[in-house]
């Protein structure tokens, strides 16, 4: 590898902030499309993740842009990126 190339890319995912109960961290819900294995219908998936938010200015309903780092807790592995949605209401 020549000394400018990207070694590892970190993953990002963008989905809806559901809880911003704790300090510093929010439950973010993303959400997905499969195919069914049989059916062969798509099929609506979601999955949650806790992410920190040092500023704690992620709120319920806003749209966000996660990254995954390193582990910070027993279940934080993402952190809040950028605030893509304010929620309006």
């Amino acid at each position: 590898m020549s000394e400018g190339t990207v070694r590892s890319r970190r993953k990002v995912r963008t989905g809806r902030v559901v809880s911003d109960k704790m300090d510093k961290t929010v439950v973010v819900e993303v959400e997905r499309l499969t195919e069914h294995p049989v059916f062969g219908r798509r099929i609506r998936k979601t999955t949650r993740f806790k992410a920190h938010d040092e500023t704690n200015q992620a709120k319920v309903g806003d749209l966000v842009e996660i990254v995954e780092v390193r582990p910070l807790s027993r279940d934080k592995r993402w952190r809040v990126a950028q605030i893509v949605a304010a929620n309006k209401g």
